[in-house]
C-alpha cells in the first residue's frame, strides 16, 4: 500500500526552500496544474480533452524514453499549448542515484524533449542536495503543494478527488500523472477537479518558464 501526503508540509518546505511549491498571484485565484510521467497515447490525449474543455493551461513534466517512443504526443501537447518539462530519461531516483549518472540522464532527457525547458521535476520528488545545486544552474525545480495520489490503486477515486479539492489552494501546484498506473483514477478524478474549480471562478496556467543564461 503506497504512504504519501496529499498535501506538501513545512518540513519538506524547509529542507528544499529552493524548489518551487506553490505560486502567489493575487490577481485571481489560479491553479497551476502538471502532469508527469507521460506522454501516453490515449491517457496523455484524454488529458489533453478535458484541458480544452476548461480552457486549462498544464505543465507535462515528460519522461524523455516516453518521448522517444510517443514523440507525436510531445508535438500534441505543445500544439495544444501547454509547456513541458524535464523528469529524467529514466524516471530516476535521486536519492539511489549517483550525482553524475542522475545530471546526464537529465541531460538525455533534454536532449530527447528537444525544445527549450527550464522546469525540472525530480521523479519521487527525490533529489540530493547536492544533484539540487547542480540542476537549479539550468533550471528551476518545481515540486508541488498537492499530490493527487492518482497512481495509488488503493486510494478509492472518490477519497482522491474528496483530498485534492480540500487541499486545493489559489497558487498551488498539484500533480497529476499522464501514465498506465494512474490512468483507471485519473480519467474520473480529472474532468471533476476541473469543473469543481471552474464553476467557483478559478483559471488553470501552466507554471512560468524562467529564462536562464544557458537558454
Amino acid at each position: 500500500m503506497s504512504f504519501f501526503l496529499h498535501k506538501s508540509n513545512f518540513l519538506l518546505r524547509t529542507v528544499y526552500p529552493e524548489c518551487w511549491w506553490k505560486i502567489e498571484d493575487e490577481s485571481e485565484p489560479t491553479i497551476y496544474l502538471t502532469f508527469d510521467d507521460g506522454p501516453i497515447p490515449e491517457v496523455t490525449e484524454f488529458v489533453l480533452g478535458q484541458l480544452d474543455k476548461f480552457s486549462a493551461q498544464a505543465t507535462f513534466f515528460c519522461i524523455g524514453d516516453n518521448v522517444r517512443k510517443h514523440r507525436d504526443m510531445l508535438y500534441k501537447v505543445l500544439e495544444a499549448g501547454h509547456m513541458v518539462g524535464n523528469h529524467t530519461f529514466n524516471h530516476l531516483n535521486g536519492w539511489k542515484t549517483d550525482d553524475a549518472v542522475y545530471l546526464e540522464n537529465i541531460q538525455k532527457c533534454q536532449e530527447h524533449l528537444g525544445v527549450e525547458t527550464s522546469l525540472f521535476r525530480p521523479p519521487y520528488g527525490r533529489i540530493k542536495k547536492t544533484q539540487a545545486a547542480q540542476v537549479m544552474e539550468n533550471y528551476s525545480i518545481v515540486m508541488w503543494d498537492v499530490l493527487t495520489g492518482d497512481f495509488d490503486r488503493n486510494l478509492p477515486a472518490e477519497v482522491c478527488l474528496k483530498k485534492t479539492i480540500q487541499y486545493t489552494k489559489p497558487g498551488s501546484i498539484v500533480v497529476f500523472h499522464d501514465s498506465l498506473k494512474a490512468w483507471p483514477t485519473m480519467r474520473k478524478v480529472l474532468p471533476r477537479m476541473l469543473a469543481h474549480f471552474s464553476e467557483r471562478g478559478y483559471s488553470f496556467r501552466a507554471v512560468p518558464q524562467p529564462v536562464y543564461a544557458g537558454y
